[in-house]
């Protein structure tokens, strides 16, 4: 089976996510399925902007919705310049073996303006 992918297209910023289950790392017995997910965030507009700050909504489907807040992606503020790309790789942990995530990056650019770009809803599925 072919790995989906999740893509949308905001505010000139095209943000494209591929979830994996991670079978090797997960005890479904002690209720901890471990997801990664690989992020490619392009600057499909026409002005360079920095990426600031993220805000993810995790929701899982074993009863818990998680919001995690807080600067750049994995350490990193990356200054994206019209037909950049920056890609990067995280992961998430849930309780059940469903749920998805979504949520937004927010971008400054030169004079100090500040604008939020949509991350996909993506769903995360175990699957052996």
């Amino acid at each position: 089976m072919s790995t989906p992918f999740y893509y949308r297209l905001s505010n000139g910023f095209r943000i494209t996510v591929r979830p994996a289950f991670l079978v090797d790392q997960s005890t479904p017995a002690e209720r901890q399925y471990v997801f990664a997910y690989f992020v490619r965030i392009e600057n499909v507009g026409v002005r360079p902007a920095q990426l600031l700050s993220r805000r993810w909504h995790i929701h899982d489907a074993a009863g818990e919705d998680t919001e995690v807040v807080g600067d750049g992606v994995v350490g990193e503020q990356p200054i994206i310049v019209p037909g950049g790309v920056h890609e990067y790789q995280s992961f998430c942990v849930l309780k059940g073996p469903r749920g998805y995530m979504e949520g937004e990056y927010f971008f400054g650019v030169d004079g100090g303006e500040r604008f939020a770009c949509d991350v996909p809803r993506f769903v995360l599925v175990a699957e052996d």
